[in-house]
């Protein structure tokens, strides 16, 4: 999204840490990652992803990728002033291992997504409640992430897809949302779907927040009907 991890403001650096996991019973994806905010203007952050995959496409496999990104803010502020965030982002992503994803047709083991988000935190948007929203354009080549490589015969190419976020304040540290996640289609074995989740998180103190979802991820790898639980905790100074 929009915004910069961490409470520093202007003239202050911060950072995060987060782990999250993914289960739909086919799939388990597995992530952890941190960032460093410096001048709340720039965040860098390294991540990295491993997919569990089911026995129906390899027994006792999983499949991983490193994410190296950062992010810069542009103009405009998430609560304050006339104008919302607007952030500028790069992530380069590698896969550990080609082995799969080469199978399954990709043309590239690593590839760069370009992204420029808009945020604003809306105050007593609804009901009296605040609502934040995000709204974000990415131009990537990435399979399932970049899990399964990037480009592929039915297109190699750059595709330009849309990702969203509602999310709506019941108080001061519970929060539930929506979120949605266009995908490309490169790959010709299976079909990508795009991605949608509801979720409630939960910030029992400023540095830490709690947060599941129920997502629906349709078909992965031919495999339909991927729906599960996701929980993150991430910390944040």
């Amino acid at each position: 999204g929009a915004t910069l991890g961490g409470y520093g403001t202007r003239g202050q650096n911060g950072a995060t840490a987060f782990f999250s996991t993914t289960d739909t019973g086919d799939f388990r994806l597995d992530a952890v990652g941190a960032a460093f905010i410096w001048n709340n203007r720039l965040e860098v952050s390294f991540a990295r992803q491993d997919l569990h995959l089911p026995t129906a496409i390899a027994a006792n496999t999983r499949i991983g990728q490193d994410i190296l990104g950062a992010k810069l803010r542009l103009a405009g502020d998430v609560v304050y002033g006339r104008w919302p965030q607007v952030s500028l982002g790069v992530q380069h992503k590698r896969n550990r291992d080609f082995a799969i994803p080469s199978a399954v047709g990709a043309e590239d083991d690593s590839g760069t997504d370009l992204y420029l988000s808009v945020g604003r935190l809306l105050l007593g948007g609804l009901a009296g409640r605040n609502v934040y929203l995000n709204a974000t354009l990415r131009s990537t080549r990435a399979n399932e992430l970049g899990l399964l490589g990037f480009g592929g015969p039915e297109d190699d190419g750059r595709s330009v897809v849309a990702e969203a976020t509602g999310a709506l304040f019941l108080d001061r540290e519970t929060v539930i949302g929506v979120e949605y996640r266009q995908k490309p289609d490169h790959l010709a074995f299976a079909e990508e779907h795009n991605w949608t989740d509801l979720f409630v998180a939960w910030f029992p103190s400023k540095h830490l927040s709690l947060t599941a979802a129920w997502a629906d991820l349709g078909s992965i790898a031919g495999l339909d009907d991927q729906r599960g639980l996701y929980l993150s905790l991430e910390a944040a100074y």
